[in-house]
């Protein structure tokens, strides 16, 4: 029926309330930007390329003439973005967006989700909390030591509703997709777009340092795996209590509805030739994003090559979902609106992206990015060595709130730190640790991280009651990396 299909379009989808909140704080953070290039003077490192990449050339900063950028360019930059220079990778996650909506969409409405949904119930009911540890372990994992990221967050899509089958919520789902993901990126031991970068631009042998980051990553691991859990048995006992208790119950209800139709639809030989081409869909979509991981992981190492992650990822989805709902005998014209339908669902949280990333264009355009890092640069060069790694900290902190790539922010920041290091007394090992702190955790944390948001638009959690859920966490992390900041200060974390 209509209901039924608009029920299944629905676990897909961004809530009103949820967008509006969302744009709204990062409506308040672009008109802040704003703000900034009209307070701050505008200035300019000189700038060399090397291999291919721009890097900054300490000392060599100066002021210039403000450039004319009106405040109501503040309110077009979301779409000017669009035509700025770099803007491929935009277009791209853009597409890529649509393409997963869609392509989910068309698996909902030939049952093809409710079939994976249910044969992983059955796997993993009686194993439930090891599947939580072993699951942070893998997402933690591949993001430490490949640097995937990315190319798995559309795992999300699958993880809330199992989650949710489990008996837990929306919440648990990203907690055991998206917080590994994120936090084995910032707790990196070999990832080659914060540790690798970061080293060769400071001179130091690739991943050397790695028995420290190692005994980090297990701290952090241990953390992330005991939050997760103590908060799946919470909301297992008293479910009323989950931050997103209301927003999961259409998911809840749209479960039992498939459960009730299971068990009603007698044993007959249609439903059987139903289930089996539920099954064969099903396969066929499971190889289409095997062959899309692979290529993720193949291609994680090189940065060039990871580019292409994205637009090969979108294909591959694309084909799952548009074989997976021929398979099962769907017509074109229902695979069409489905596919339709799934994308418009998205919709609004590539508006968000847009204003994430009109954050970063506003203060480029303003001419202030370099003299916010000028200024840091010249606080950490009259510091006491405890004092210049947490302002590397800090400073990486504040640049990440502009600069969401990690290693366009390692051209812009390591070029000044590592000389920086040497003159104040800190390795410049300890120097990346610092970098890569600052680089990794806030991106759980600062709404104009696209990534957060392509995560969150995936699921029905707004940005707030992400924040809510996430805030102790996080500030945990904050006191486990000071500690091991302070260490590495100690004991002249090196080789140098």
């Amino acid at each position: 029926t209509m209901e039924q299909t608009q029920q299944k379009t629905s676990a897909v989808k961004i809530g009103t309330k949820a967008f509006m909140l969302s744009a709204l704080i990062i409506l308040l953070l672009m008109i802040f930007s704003g703000f900034l290039t009209k307070l701050l003077p505008s200035g300019e490192f000189q700038r060399i390329t090397e291999n291919g990449k721009t890097l900054v050339v300490p000392g060599t900063y100066s002021i210039i003439e403000k450039p004319p950028y009106p405040a109501w360019r503040w309110f077009t930059a979301p779409v000017e973005v669009l035509f700025a220079p770099g803007n491929l990778a935009l277009i791209t996650i853009i597409i890529f967006i649509l393409s997963v909506g869609g392509s989910i969409a068309i698996l909902e409405g030939a049952g093809v989700m409710e079939e994976l949904i249910k044969i992983l119930v059955r796997r993993f009911s009686r194993r439930k909390y090891l599947l939580i540890a072993l699951l942070i372990l893998f997402f933690m994992t591949v993001s430490s030591f490949i640097g995937v990221y990315e190319g798995l967050v559309p795992m999300i899509i699958f993880l809330v509703p199992l989650a949710i089958s489990l008996g837990w919520d929306s919440l648990t789902g990203l907690g055991i997709s998206l917080l590994p993901l994120a936090f084995g990126f910032a707790s990196a031991v070999t990832n080659p777009f914060t540790i690798a970068v970061a080293q060769r631009i400071a001179d130091l042998p690739l991943f050397s340092g790695s028995w420290l980051r190692i005994i980090f990553f297990f701290t952090v691991y241990g953390l992330v795996t005991a939050y997760v859990i103590i908060h799946a048995k919470r909301v297992e006992k008293h479910p009323e209590l989950s931050l997103s208790f209301a927003d999961d119950e259409k998911i809840r209800q749209h479960l039992a509805l498939q459960k009730k139709a299971e068990t009603e639809t007698p044993q007959n030989v249609v439903r059987n030739e139903g289930g089996t081409l539920k099954s064969k869909a099903l396969l066929w979509f499971s190889l289409c994003i095997a062959l899309a991981m692979a290529i993720v992981f193949a291609t994680a190492r090189s940065p060039g090559l990871s580019d292409l992650a994205f637009p090969i990822m979108a294909l591959l989805f694309l084909a799952g979902g548009i074989g997976g709902g021929k398979i099962t005998k769907m017509k074109g014209v229902e695979i069409w609106k489905s596919f339709i339908q799934g994308a418009v669902n998205l919709v609004p949280g590539i508006i968000l992206i847009l204003m994430a990333y009109s954050v970063k264009h506003i203060i480029v355009n303003g001419k202030i990015m370099d003299t916010i890092l000028n200024e840091a640069a010249n606080l950490i060069q009259g510091s006491k060595p405890l004092t210049a790694a947490f302002l590397v900290y800090g400073t990486t902190l504040v640049m990440n709130f502009f600069i969401g790539s990690a290693s366009a922010k390692a051209f812009l920041m390591m070029p000044l730190l590592s000389p920086l290091a040497d003159l104040v007394g800190i390795t410049r090992q300890t120097a990346v640790l610092a970098f890569d702190f600052g680089d990794g955790f806030s991106n759980m944390l600062f709404p104009t991280n696209a990534l957060l948001l392509i995560a969150l638009s995936f699921t029905v959690i707004s940005y707030p009651k992400w924040i809510a859920w996430t805030w102790k966490l996080q500030l945990m992390i904050l006191g486990i990396t000071s500690v091991f900041l302070a260490i590495a200060v100690a004991i002249h974390f090196g080789p140098f």
